[in-house]
């Protein structure tokens, strides 16, 4: 970071408090060039953040959209002694990170910033001095939390983040110096702890020059589990229906076991049990974690790899987790959301859609009708779980809600561009998973079948009920449709409508016996019956 040439003036708590207030009354005054954006910047033990989101304002409530972020490797916590002392190079390093932070929020107004610090600044004997500088260099005010408000806070962010669900979710963060544990339903957390231990501390106490056996290992689980031992039991009481990891360690842990192959059979994404296990396998082997040679094995994470891994597995041993999904947003921005002062109360993920559809100019007359279309076939299937169909329900409304966002790209082939922005766009609320079954109903939903033969997230009943109703739609008005019958046979699909209607209706005659072709081409049967009702 070009360390050695840097001068700094001595600390003085009253000049930093000074310039703090002289940069909020510049930024007050060329202000908020967009007073619809929002920052947050989390000062954690391992990395330094910063996030800007954009606020938008839909139907279904308010949304935040992240428009910038950085990330500054700073690792203060590897700078704690053991007497509890921030060393001069970690003070540094943050300096020169929020320096850089600083400005980017040089524009903002005070309203708009909120910058937290964690547990590392909770422990430090010295953060005060720190502090003084640290707010001089970023322009804004510092807040050191305590745990309970920083899991919170993760969670705020991490419900914000993942679908909606209808049971209890345990949100675990792994961060530098300590682990957060959060159990909550929708937006309100139920249960907060924060126990002291992280990936930072851990991987200093147990694997200082990155040397890892299998003794080491095991003794670096046993510490974790013997903390975790102290929330377990409560924990394990109330329970939950989902485990989410939040943030970097548990992100960077599920690249790994994902990129590597690690993961259970059938689990392709998240964490499994096993992926972990074959992943600390792989470290023994090595010996050392700088000798380590993984896909997506990013080199700012070698160092604290062995801990934040050591952490997960008592986690999964103590909590008896099999699986954890995840997510990489969670306390930055939890921030945002608070900074903005209030709470969704309904399914982000249609926030979410109703943010795309006025992004992108989506013809909502068009949408609503192909949308109420399918979901009015997919009524007279046989769908035994009631939660199932209820869900599929939501996928359809949203696949039509989306299917012409591509046409702000071109009209040629815009279902192809269409799920491409789906597949790689932000889209707060929605998995990777829940992206991946949009992006394939919208891909499918017109042209050739063939493209989706070798897909795995192609729920071909929900494709056919789409199919079906953007083919009926076609006029695009609000035209009377006869009462049309649709049910499974034979493996394959069948459509029944009078003919009568049918007579009068040529092109989507054609249209209907074009359809049939092209379910064949993939060897399933597709018959359209004519009826004399």
């Amino acid at each position: 970071m070009g360390t050695s040439t840097l001068k700094m003036a001595p600390f003085n708590r009253a000049s930093a408090s000074r310039s703090v207030s002289s940069a909020r009354t510049e930024s007050s005054q060329s202000m908020a060039n967009n007073p619809s954006l929002l920052a947050s910047v989390d000062l954690g033990s391992n990395s330094f953040r910063l996030i800007v989101g954009r606020v938008e304002e839909t139907d279904a409530g308010s949304q935040i959209y992240q428009v910038d972020a950085l990330r500054e490797p700073v690792r203060l916590a590897a700078g704690l002694s053991r007497d509890k002392m921030l060393d001069r190079a970690s003070q540094v390093r943050g300096w020169d990170a929020l320096r850089r932070f600083g400005e980017r929020l040089r524009d903002f107004h005070p309203d708009q910033v909120r910058a937290v610090a964690t547990n590392t600044l909770r422990v430090a004997k010295n953060a005060g001095e720190f502090l003084a500088e640290a707010e001089a260099a970023l322009g804004f005010p510092i807040e050191v939390i305590a745990g309970r408000e920083e899991a919170r806070l993760i969670y705020a962010g991490a419900a914000h983040s993942v679908p909606a669900s209808t049971g209890k979710r345990l949100v675990v963060d792994i961060g530098g110096g300590s682990t957060e544990f959060i159990i909550g339903a929708h937006y309100t957390p139920i249960k907060m702890e924060s126990l002291y231990i992280g990936c930072v501390s851990h991987s200093r106490a147990f694997f200082p020059a990155g040397n890892v056996d299998e003794y080491t290992m095991r003794q670096a689980e046993l510490a974790a589990s013997r903390e975790i031992q102290i929330i377990s039991a409560d924990y394990k009481k109330t329970g939950w229906e989902q485990a989410i990891g939040s943030s970097g360690t548990a992100r960077a842990l599920a690249e790994l076991v994902e990129a590597n192959g690690f993961n259970d059979a059938g689990v392709t994404h998240g964490i499994s049990r096993g992926g972990l296990e074959r992943l600390k396998r792989a470290l023994i082997k090595a010996e050392n974690v700088n000798r380590l040679k993984l896909i997506a094995l990013k080199p700012d994470r070698i160092p604290v790899l062995a801990g934040g891994l050591s952490i997960m597995l008592a986690v999964f041993e103590e909590l008896d987790v099999d699986y954890v999904d995840t997510t990489d947003a969670a306390l930055r921005l939890g921030v945002l959301y608070d900074l903005l002062g209030r709470s969704q109360h309904q399914d982000m993920r249609t926030v979410t859609v109703e943010g795309f559809m006025r992004r992108y100019g989506v013809d909502r007359a068009q949408a609503g009708r192909i949308g109420e279309l399918a979901v009015r076939f997919y009524d007279q299937l046989d769908e035994p779980d009631p939660e199932q169909r209820a869900e599929n329900r939501m996928f359809l409304g949203w696949a039509a809600a989306l299917h012409e966002i591509g046409l702000s790209i071109s009209h040629s082939a815009y279902h192809k561009h269409s799920a491409y922005i789906a597949s790689n766009a932000d889209m707060p609320g929605f998995s990777r998973t829940d992206q991946a079954r949009v992006a394939a109903l919208v891909l499918g939903h017109a042209g050739k079948l063939g493209k989706l033969a070798q897909t795995r997230d192609v729920e071909w009943t929900l494709l056919f009920c789409l199919r079906l109703a953007a083919l009926l739609c076609r006029r695009r008005a609000d035209v009377g449709l006869p009462d049309i019958k649709v049910g499974e046979a034979n493996g394959g699909y069948e459509v029944r409508l009078p003919n009568a209607w049918v007579a009068n209706n040529p092109l989507t005659d054609y249209s209907l016996s074009q359809e049939a072709a092209e379910w064949e081409k993939i060897r399933t049967p597709y018959r359209v019956v004519y009826t004399d009702d």
